[in-house]
């Protein structure tokens, strides 16, 4: 079955990379169904021949990178057992919630 593709995926598919987006390819009926019905792709016609770029290979690096974000370190002191609020020795902790009922017939052995 014949499809093209809606949105560019990353990996490959048997080797060979995934076609771009807008390109055709020729899959199994049952695949190209599951990508149709995904949205992922749309039914092509039969006589559209195939558009995949032959130069693309799987050894080719078409990564996506980005930079992350600078990290505002002003924000937050380091924790260390100086900056850290100390445990005092029989402070009572904040209440819990209660428990639920145990059911009948229920033990604690």
């Amino acid at each position: 079955m014949k499809i093209r593709m809606k949105v560019t995926l990353s990996g490959t598919r048997n080797g060979q990379k995934w076609p771009a987006a807008g390109e055709t390819a020729d899959l199994p009926t049952a695949e190209a169904a599951h990508l149709v019905a995904s949205g992922i792709a749309e039914e092509a016609d039969e006589d559209v021949t195939e558009d995949v770029d032959e130069d693309r290979t799987a050894d080719q690096d078409d990564t996506e990178t980005a930079t992350a974000p600078p990290a505002d370190e002003d924000t937050r002191a380091p924790l260390t057992t100086e900056t850290a609020t100390p445990l005092v020795p029989g402070e009572k902790r904040a209440p819990r919630a209660p428990r639920k009922p145990r059911a009948a017939g229920d033990s604690k052995e």
